[in-house]
């Protein structure tokens, strides 16, 4: 199997550097869709899917392999070595930002920059630092996701959009969390929430 089926690459734009896209949890690739215009006459863009999610290939996942965001952080250096010219400047968005920064110490120096959209290291609160969630509202998120992906996804993509007077953005992330497969999508929130 290519890269290029198992995380469903896509390569537009045209320039010296390389910008690569990489989704948070629950998205795909199509998130980039309103951004990406403004920059392929300056870059090569590259995007793709983590593998479980979007148009990735699912018979690629391996629960033990994506036990951990470093399995994720290896697949990135993958796309690096096969489509990075240039340098590499990579664009993550949340979980993505941390699997970039794994991706750079397992490999250093081949990541330019990195443009970390709403990056978190850890999600839960501990003594005084603030990552968004205490440790029960993680439990209680992860058992509304093994009970009914599908009703989260539909009840929470709104709300994590922020956004009531566009409903389609909302629209289209529920469609996203809705094409992730709902085993792999739970396996993963488990590595993204529970890291530390």
């Amino acid at each position: 199997m290519t890269l290029s089926t198992r995380n469903h690459v896509r390569i537009t734009g045209a320039g010296p550097v390389t910008l690569i896209f990489s989704h948070g949890f629950g998205c795909d690739q199509s998130m980039w869709k309103y951004l990406l215009p403004h920059f392929q006459a300056r870059f090569r863009i590259v995007t793709y899917d983590l593998v479980g999610a979007g148009q990735s290939d699912l018979s690629a996942y391996d629960r033990v392999r994506y036990d951990s965001l470093a399995g994720y952080a290896a697949d990135l250096n993958e796309i690096i070595t096969e489509y990075g010219q240039g340098p590499v400047i990579l664009v993550g968005h949340s979980v993505s930002a941390m699997i970039g920064a794994l991706a750079d110490r397992q490999q250093p120096g081949r990541i330019a920059a990195h443009v970390m959209v709403g990056p978190s290291p850890c999600y839960i609160d501990d003594g005084d630092y603030i990552g968004g969630f205490k440790q029960e509202d993680i439990h209680e998120l992860l058992e509304t996701l093994d009970s009914n992906y599908l009703g989260w996804s539909s009840t929470m993509a709104p709300v994590i959009m922020g956004a009531p007077g566009q409903p389609m953005l909302s629209e289209e992330l529920t469609n996203s969390f809705c094409r992730t497969d709902p085993d792999i999508a739970r396996q993963f929130a488990r590595v993204t929430f529970l890291s530390d």
